[in-house]
């Protein structure tokens, strides 16, 4: 059986974008090129940054067309990034709200992708 370990956002400028990411999760990069960058989430699961440019075969979709997701233990989690990341001028999307899933938020990265934070409904 095969499982995802790793998602890949197609970024303009990966030195930037590896910038924001380190800024965001606080930690530093696996690799960084001037072409890719790699980022351990933990628990076997990687984010790398791809130069759009020298990606082949090319592209077909645009950024905000899928998002990566981080689960928090509470809505006061989900407040507390929310405001830091306010601070930290993100582009904020969705502002806290509650939907069927759980309390969740959206912010975008340098290149529009989708940032989701929530904490599950509690059942």
């Amino acid at each position: 059986m095969l499982y995802p370990n790793m998602i890949v956002f197609y970024v303009d400028n990966p030195s930037e974008s590896v910038n924001f990411y380190q800024n965001i999760l606080g930690i530093k990069p696996l690799e960084s090129s001037s072409t890719f960058a790699m980022f351990d989430l933990k628990n076997d699961f990687l984010l790398g940054l791809w130069a759009k440019q020298t990606v082949q075969p090319p592209p077909t979709i645009t950024p905000g067309s899928n998002e990566i997701a981080f689960t928090l233990q509470a809505k006061k989690d989900v407040d507390d990034l929310f405001n830091t990341w306010v601070k930290q001028g993100l582009k904020i999307v969705q502002q806290p709200t509650n939907m069927d899933f759980g309390y969740t938020f959206v912010a975008t990265d340098l290149d529009g992708h989708r940032l989701r934070v929530f904490t599950p409904v509690q059942l």
